[in-house]
């Protein structure tokens, strides 16, 4: 992959690579030994003179990583030279651990890149528990990902969520504010708190079904299992979520057939790390009214 830019303004080419590119020092470094970096197509380092108007290009090809790649079903919602969008199914994993090495979505998405002729890896921005459902957006080498954390640690990145719930707010709209911490080992879970991390979740109502309800979840903090929490914390749990959900939640869940919960990460605003542009992706996955028999195959 190359990265190309435009010299705004003149000096030494480690000063626009730092300045003007945001490139990092263990980067540069990286980059120089290898003549990976290149103006105006010649391989430079990194005490040449730029003149502003050159252009500066760095070859970004990722290593290949130590997972197989798979092929298999990918839907792809947004793709270009730096990043990759697509749905993740439920019950899929994001990426290989030491005991799950097949079947996660990076194995796919390395599939993809071989399919493609891409000399990239995967390098998740937004993560998904296994049962949770819809967008995940990828760098597609480190650079590009490093940005992207930049974007996500300033609040630059919008995430909204569909789920369908058992109950449902009072309100058409408001915020669940209830602290976070995690349970004792060797429990993974966590639980609301006083003394656990300041969390915040938006809501507001888009349908009501009887029972359930349909809402809109965005997270405006980022805790771990924070939104299938504050559903539950608030009293109306999110159908199908084993952990957290109530007792009759989880009675009406089986009743349904319901094998995961019902939450997807349905929309995704963001910068492009590189343009600037604004982009707006939403999920092809958007839950359907479980309670209508019509869509029990989807469920």
């Amino acid at each position: 992959m190359e990265l190309n830019h435009i010299a705004r303004a003149s000096g030494r080419l480690s000063h626009i690579l730092k300045a003007e590119m945001h490139i990092s020092t263990g980067l540069m470094n990286r980059l120089k030994w290898q003549d990976r970096i290149l103006v105006n197509g010649q391989s430079r380092h990194t005490d040449y003179a730029v003149q502003a108007g050159d252009t500066v290009a760095l070859l970004l090809d990722a290593p290949e990583p130590d997972y197989p790649a798979e092929d298999g079903p990918l839907t792809l919602l947004y793709e270009d030279d730096f990043l990759l969008a697509v749905d993740k199914p439920a019950g899929m994993l994001i990426h290989p651990s030491r005991a799950v090495v097949t079947g996660t979505l990076a194995n796919r998405v390395q599939g993809y890149y071989h399919r493609t002729g891409q000399h990239c890896a995967f390098h998740p921005v937004t993560r998904l528990d296994r049962d949770t459902f819809g967008i995940v957006l990828a760098a597609k080498n480190p650079h590009i990902h490093a940005l992207m954390n930049e974007l996500h640690a300033a609040g630059a990145m919008e995430k909204r969520y569909h789920a369908w719930v058992y109950g449902g707010p009072a309100e058409t709209s408001g915020v669940i504010d209830a602290p976070i911490a995690r349970k004792p080992l060797p429990s993974l879970l966590r639980e609301i708190r006083p003394d656990g991390k300041p969390s915040r979740t938006e809501f507001s109502l888009l349908e009501r079904r009887g029972p359930v309800s349909k809402l809109s979840l965005r997270p405006i903090t980022g805790r771990t299992h924070q939104l299938r929490l504050h559903c539950a914390y608030a009293g109306f749990p999110i159908l199908g979520d084993p952990q957290y959900g109530s007792a009759d939640a989880r009675s009406y869940s089986a009743m349904l057939g319901l094998t995961g919960q019902l939450l997807c990460a349905y929309e995704l605003i963001f910068p492009h790390p590189v343009t600037g542009e604004a982009r707006h992706l939403i999920s092809k996955m958007d839950p359907a009214d479980p309670t209508d028999t019509n869509n029990a195959e989807e469920i």
